[in-house]
């Protein structure tokens, strides 16, 4: 299965046009076209294109940035839709899929009804598709980009035979050096002499084509399932104390974490599952603030949930399964850091555990000098602290909203009135000048300047006073510790 516009096809099933369309992506410090569809590729557009060029050609030529990335993925979501016709599903990148349909074309009626089936649902989703099938994989490629159709069993020659030398997936330069030898079709190659043909071009070319005629296997190896972490004990008696659970997901833990670290990873969510005699289930959820692998570290964090859970006549089959999994790889670490790292994340699972792994947060740092928005609260299972926290200037333990004084002038008042207390200055500190971030809409800030003041009162207060230039006033905002 070939898509020859999987790129421009996917983004135009989001966004549909019947005008030219191309997708590009700089190559070389030049913008060139990466993928088009139909209508491009009719008004003389090709791939590799410079874009200047293209526009020239086609004034009306719609473009966006490629993404092959999203192709990739994009790939890969058909190469599991591909499964429902055969078990054995490859990827052929950039924009193919390899299927061994042996044993599976009857169930479709026949390999013409299969491929049939298989333009069908493709053209309602809106993609372009080249098929070729053959006994051989190399077959199968040549006659989906260069001649799609069905070859015949046994004879691969005649079918391969009239096409150039560059459907045995060949480089473009030993697809240019054969072609100035004269042998521009699969069917000369194959009649020339091997042994000239091996001295000058390696074993390669002579490789392909014997894959192409089935004369060297070639095996079709799918993509792997992704690894399902998830381990089961069933039990000879039922049980129903709270120890004896314990012990069991014990068990469970050290085979988990097992496979865990077979695979570099770590759980972020687990979920035990009690099956009780009387066919009913519990489930005992938890979220963990960090991903982890270590069963001596999550069994502990288990204990509050068994303990509510309901055992009824007794449990018989307990299953854990890793819900949600990131990557963990192994990292050289020193003997004290971790360790702290390690507590922190457990005391917050634990606090989680009770109001929820959201509600605990913490303070990060914000990229703002208003200071209003020089933090950010954030969950703290799910951020990691940044710091340190930089700041040029001193700025109050307690902030709060900008409170009006009466007060007149530039320079901070001698005495003053805040939340009904009469305070004296005994010494003031500024000013600092803030001003406000104009590519931001603030209707806080909408005054503009604010010049700042560290005041020391004889009450013992120390404060931070601003005064807006624009609108003359004075305002509290803070009080240092």
């Amino acid at each position: 299965m070939w898509f020859p516009r999987l790129a421009s096809d996917r983004v135009l099933r989001a966004r549909p046009t019947e005008a030219p369309f191309a997708l590009t992506l700089r190559l070389s410090n030049v913008e060139r076209i990466y993928c088009l569809n139909a209508r491009a590729a009719r008004l003389g557009l090709h791939r590799g294109m410079p874009c200047a060029d293209a526009r020239a050609f086609c004034p009306d030529l719609l473009s966006h940035p490629a993404d092959p990335q999203a192709d990739a993925r994009f790939l890969a979501t058909l190469r599991r839709w591909a499964t429902r016709y055969c078990p054995w599903v490859g990827l052929e990148e950039p924009a193919g899929l390899v299927l061994d349909v042996t044993g599976s074309a009857h169930l479709w009626g026949g390999e013409t009804e299969m491929l049939a089936d298989m333009r069908a649902r493709l053209a309602r989703a809106g993609l372009s598709l080249r098929l070729g099938l053959a006994d051989t994989r190399g077959a199968a490629w040549a006659l989906a980009h260069h001649a799609e159709g069905i070859a015949a069993p046994g004879d691969l020659l005649t079918p391969l035979g009239p096409l150039p030398v560059a459907a045995l997936r060949l480089d473009d330069e030993s697809c240019i050096a054969l072609q100035r030898m004269g042998l521009r079709r699969v069917a000369d190659l194959a009649a020339a002499p091997r042994a000239p043909l091996a001295r000058r071009f390696g074993p390669g070319v002579l490789l392909r084509l014997d894959q192409a005629l089935g004369d060297q296997p070639e095996q079709i190896t799918p993509l792997a399932d992704p690894p399902h972490f998830a381990v089961r004990l069933t039990l000879p008696e039922p049980i129903g104390l709270a120890a004896d659970v314990m012990a069991g997901t014990a068990r469970l833990l050290d085979q988990l974490c097992a496979k865990l670290k077979a695979q570099e990873a770590g759980a972020r969510v687990l979920c035990l599952t009690l099956r009780r005699v009387d066919q009913g289930s519990g489930q005992v959820e938890l979220r963990l603030a960090g991903a982890m692998r270590d069963p001596a570290r999550i069994l502990p964090l288990f204990e509050r949930g068994v303990a509510a859970a309901d055992a009824g006549f007794g449990i018989d089959q307990m299953r854990l399964e890793a819900v949600r999994v990131e990557a963990l790889p192994v990292q050289q670490i020193g003997h004290r850091g971790p360790a702290q790292r390690n507590g922190l994340d457990d005391l917050i699972t634990r606090i989680g555990t009770r109001i929820g792994l959201q509600n605990v947060r913490r303070f990060l740092p914000a990229d703002s000098h208003i200071p209003e928005r020089g933090f950010l609260v954030a969950p703290a299972a799910y951020s990691a602290p940044e710091g340190p926290w930089v700041c040029p200037r001193p700025r109050p333990l307690r902030l709060f909203a900008p409170e009006p004084i009466v007060a007149s002038g530039p320079q901070p008042p001698e005495q003053f009135r805040w939340r009904r207390m009469r305070l004296h200055t005994a010494r003031a500190t500024g000013p600092e000048r803030i001003a406000p971030e104009w590519w931001l809409q603030d209707e806080n800030w909408g005054a503009g300047l604010r010049d700042y003041w560290q005041i020391e009162t004889r009450q013992g207060r120390r404060l931070w006073l601003f005064h807006t230039p624009q609108n003359p006033g004075w305002f509290v905002q803070g009080e240092f510790a």
